[in-house]
């Protein structure tokens, strides 16, 4: 019995969507700091048309542009 209670789902966790206390301009911080790192270049990003879903997960637009600085 103690094994059907240790793999029982928690859905109070489940329908807990912890993405929603991520701000946008964290999620485009990290994007464009991560895509930065990976290609070599500055990059920025915006995050629209978010959608949070009820397990845990979240629908969004992402835009990424390179950044243009004419003093490098």
């Amino acid at each position: 019995m103690a094994d059907e209670k240790d793999n029982a789902l928690d859905v109070d966790k489940l329908l807990q969507n912890k993405l929603k206390s991520v701000s946008i301009g964290d999620l485009e911080n990290g994007i464009a700091k991560v895509v930065s790192e990976i290609v070599g270049e500055d990059y920025k990003c915006n995050v629209n048309d978010v959608k949070y879903s009820m397990f845990s997960g979240a629908d969004l637009h992402i835009k990424i542009e390179l950044t243009y600085n004419p003093n490098k």
